[in-house]
């Protein structure tokens, strides 16, 4: 093997740089994500609803990706170098002075320092918008997040912690029984929430959701003939 090569290879594996290499790892990762995950749906979405000339359409296409893969990228770098760092300091028992009534075993990672991490990458990251591109990109991003948090709660709600829940009743029937309803009746709820929203209240909706439920159900309310009937809209 080149020598080059072998001095490569023999820094990345490394025990003593793991930390650091995991942190630019995790900003190539966020980058590769973000990117696979916003153009498609950029693209697709400005073709479909967005007005423009096609260099109007190709730079919002270009700028909501770009923002996303940056958002990505920034808040894995945040929330690793602080997660490292919470656990450097927990090692040498520093954290101790901070936090008095946590373990004291400094080998095992304490669960409050994702938690830290991630308000801190939260606030630095989505929690403040410089223009309205990434202002729209972060809400899209938290309120995807905040919907999946809300499901793994409401999970572990129900679940015995036996096997690493939080259940909050008291019978496991009870909690069966929660959980089969529990569904039906947020969906229900949902979707009831936002149609009243959208017919009397459009504004507070946000806009990509707006422009698809007007394609839905206004859009839909008009015709003047055949071509605009099945063909495309009035």
């Amino acid at each position: 093997m080149d020598p080059i090569k072998q001095t490569l290879t023999a820094f990345l594996l490394d025990p003593k740089n793991h930390d650091v290499l995991a942190i630019l790892k995790g900003l190539r990762n966020g980058l590769v994500y973000g990117t696979k995950i916003r153009f498609p749906h950029a693209l697709v979405m400005t073709i479909l609803f967005r007005d423009g000339t096609f260099r109007q359409k190709l730079t919002s296409i270009l700028t909501a990706t770009k923002q996303h893969a940056l958002n990505l990228a920034s808040f894995v770098t945040i929330y690793k170098s602080t997660l490292y760092l919470l656990n450097y300091l927990h090692s040498r028992g520093i954290t101790q002075f901070f936090f008095p009534y946590t373990s004291s075993t400094t080998k095992i990672e304490p669960k409050y320092h994702s938690l830290l991490a991630g308000l801190l990458g939260g606030y630095l990251i989505f929690g403040r918008s410089a223009n309205s591109t990434a202002h729209a990109v972060n809400q899209q991003i938290v309120l995807y997040v905040f919907g999946r948090v809300a499901m793994a709660l409401a999970k572990l709600a129900v679940t015995p912690s036996s096997v690493g829940g939080n259940q909050v009743f008291p019978s496991t029937v009870v909690g069966k029984d929660v959980s089969q309803v529990a569904w039906p009746v947020f969906a229900s709820l949902s979707w009831g929430a936002v149609m009243y929203l959208f017919r009397w209240h459009p504004e507070t909706i946000q806009p990509s959701l707006r422009s698809s439920m007007k394609y839905l159900y206004v859009d839909s309310d008009t015709w003047d003939g055949w071509k605009n009937f099945l063909w495309h809209n009035v």
